[in-house]
């Protein structure tokens, strides 16, 4: 029994060395890569960086933590996944973040996703634009203000994303304009999701016809306004929060 036992013993690790070898070797190294799903200006250093890591792999042995690895200074991949087909080839599948607002200094536009990255390598073109005194600071946006607008951006429905044409503070707090449509005032991008629910619906209602304005801050009970403009200064710059800014990655609004 126990020869048989040392056989079985001996057996298994032979099999276990030849299969961590062959997984190993270059009988299944990786040589063609195709990546799929990147947009961003930054997509041929991207798209460097992953065949650069995937080259190092097998197709027995893809190592997902190396391809993010090699993809994370640039904050525009949101995600990446493989798969493999043996022999030799590797397909790779990046997800972007959405850019949805673009930030103007004066000195420049940037684009920034609703949890507040600055995606430095897309194009900030066809954005709604907020207007600001201050660029972002270390690649995310903390200032509550601004976060509050990239809520707001990043919670309209689609029907209605190519109409935004900017974000500003008013008297009434975050209002968003649209083209061919009336103000839109937010307050704060505090249930984003459910104001832009209210002003669907009151849109689609006939009786809208007219305004010049849909006050969403209370989404149960919405204003409809049809006199004159709601701010004297829509251009003014958004200024920064007085109040303490959030910590890295948190969306608190005013």
């Amino acid at each position: 029994m126990k020869r048989i036992l040392a056989g079985v013993l001996v057996t298994g690790c032979a099999l276990a060395g030849g299969w961590l070898w062959v997984r190993d070797s270059s009988l299944v190294a990786v040589r063609t890569v195709t990546v799929t799903g990147l947009a961003s200006d930054e997509a041929p250093e991207i798209r460097s960086a992953l065949r650069s890591a995937a080259f190092d792999m097998t197709t027995l042995h893809v190592r997902e933590d190396a391809l993010r690895a090699a993809v994370s200074p640039y904050p525009s991949v949101k995600s990446v996944e493989a798969d493999a087909d043996p022999p030799h080839r590797l397909a790779i599948r990046v997800r972007e973040r959405a850019p949805v607002l673009a930030i103007d200094t004066g000195a420049g536009r940037v684009a920034a996703s609703s949890d507040g990255l600055v995606l430095r390598g897309m194009t900030a073109s066809g954005l709604p634009t907020l207007r600001a005194r201050s660029a972002p600071a270390a690649g995310r946006v903390t200032d509550r203000r601004t976060l509050g607008a990239l809520a707001v951006a990043g919670g309209a429905p689609r029907e209605l994303r190519a109409r935004m044409e900017r974000v500003w503070a008013g008297p009434r707090g975050l209002t968003l304009d649209l083209r061919d449509g009336p103000a839109l005032v937010f307050g704060s991008g505090a249930d984003a999701g459910r104001k832009w629910l209210a002003a669907v619906r009151v849109l689609a209602d006939p009786s809208s016809a007219g305004a010049t304005y849909l006050d969403l801050r209370v989404p149960e009970r919405v204003a409809a306004g049809g006199l004159g403009p709601i701010d004297d200064d829509p251009d003014q710059p958004l200024s920064a929060d007085p109040q303490p800014p959030v910590e890295n990655g948190a969306t608190v609004n005013p």
